[in-house]
């Protein structure tokens, strides 16, 4: 009889730390007895007759853990009802005596993978399934506000990015206007825009008491620009998170003339267009409508994050994560995420009890606005328009009160 195996696969996008994932826990069911098969291609091959898939080896696993990247091709594949019932390949499970499937991803992978072990369990499929939270967006809702594997490396490459580019504005007395990733929430964005004190960060949990508009948007960075010129600074960055899209209406959307494709879960292909270079057109058009004239550059950061070599933080985190995958399979959990703290203890996170139970999608998890975190950035590193500066401000703006922080947000003072 084979030896008993497990299968491996990543989902979504790459995120740095996949290849460490895959490379640990192949090292731990493999010093075991297990096969360790990979799966290409995500979900696609458990539902087609003749999936792609490879052997790995323990040398395999010590050659890939480090580098950037994902080794097992990924896709965004989402299964619908009609191929749980009829293409689901259980075949391919019991000619390989697979005793556990690992899946790898974000949240879409999450929901995928909470529907797989659902569907196991009713068939009475004795097959374990446990998943490894994966995404830069950092927003799937692990306890403790413990990062998703990921979004460290992205930040770092992000920050790295993010500092040359306020070197360039203060050398040449320019703005720069970035957008980075963040589907759902500002995560990266906000992380990114603290640790380079950017002037404005812009996510979508800020609108929490107005709509998101492209007006409102354009008005904060006018805001922090003209509160660096009365501050004597004629340069400053503005980053957006790419999540305020999505927050956008219909008729917001069609206004502003952008067509999106929609990828195979309905999300908006963002990374089709540059946000960057949109929102800095639609700033350089209300500079030239309020006569200040100000030099402006667009900067996206995009794929180059996801694909960061990951750093320290990663490196051990995912060797971690990888290893208890082993260790919850052994203790016989089932249908749940990794999850380990900051004391490097391993735990299950139950994937049915994260869910909404109306949809099966786990939420995201937002920035806490409400945080001391968030405050102290709102506080002591933004700089834009309050009702102490409108004096000053009627030097560059017909009607300051237009482009106050608070107004704009339609915050008060117990917001801050």
């Amino acid at each position: 009889m084979k030896n008993e195996a497990i299968a491996i696969l990543t989902g979504g996008g790459p995120a740095p730390g996949m290849n460490t994932v895959v490379g640990s826990v192949a090292k731990a069911f493999l010093k075991k007895g297990y096969e360790v098969i990979g799966l290409h291609k995500g979900f696609t091959g458990l539902f087609r007759e003749a999936p792609a898939t490879e052997h790995i080896t323990f040398l395999k696993a010590d050659e890939i853990f480090n580098l950037a990247g994902s080794f097992l091709r990924m896709s965004r594949f989402k299964p619908s009802d009609e191929d749980f019932e009829k293409n689901f390949n259980l075949k391919f499970f019991t000619d390989n005596n697979i005793r556990l499937l690992v899946t790898i991803g974000g949240d879409d992978t999450a929901s995928t993978a909470n529907r797989i072990a659902r569907f196991l369990s009713e068939k009475k499929y004795p097959i374990a399934n446990i998943h490894v939270p994966k995404t830069i967006d950092n927003d799937l809702p692990l306890p403790d506000c413990a990062p998703t594997f990921g979004y460290e490396s992205a930040k770092d490459k992000g920050a790295v990015i993010a500092r040359a580019v306020y070197v360039d504005a203060r050398t040449s007395g320019s703005w720069f206007v970035m957008s980075a990733m963040g589907r759902s929430a500002g995560h990266l964005a906000f992380g990114i825009g603290e640790a380079c004190h950017y002037p404005m960060i812009v996510i979508p949990e800020m609108f929490n008491k107005t709509p998101v508009t492209i007006d409102k948007i354009i008005r904060l960075i006018v805001s922090a620009i003209v509160k660096r010129r009365i501050l004597g600074m004629d340069y400053g960055a503005a980053i957006i998170s790419e999540g305020v899209f999505h927050e956008l209406s219909e008729e917001e959307i069609t206004r502003s003339g952008i067509h999106f494709t929609y990828d195979a879960h309905g999300h908006p292909e963002l990374g089709k267009i540059s946000k960057a270079c949109f929102f800095n057109t639609l700033l350089d058009q209300r500079l030239v409508e309020l006569k200040i004239a100000q030099q402006t550059r667009p900067v996206e950061l995009g794929y180059e994050i996801r694909g960061q070599t990951p750093v320290a933080y990663d490196l051990t985190y995912c060797s971690e994560l990888g290893i208890g995958v082993y260790k919850l399979f052994s203790e016989g959990k089932t249908g749940c995420m990794v999850y380990v703290d900051g004391c490097g203890n391993v735990e299950p996170l139950y994937l049915k009890d994260l869910q909404d139970p109306t949809t099966g999608k786990i939420p995201p998890r937002m920035v806490d606005i409400g945080s001391d975190r968030y405050k102290a950035v709102t506080d002591n590193i933004l700089t834009a328009l309050t009702p102490a500066d409108y004096e000053a401000a009627r030097r560059y703006l017909a009607d300051p009160e237009e482009y106050d922080f608070c107004r704009i947000l339609n915050w008060d003072e117990s917001d801050l």
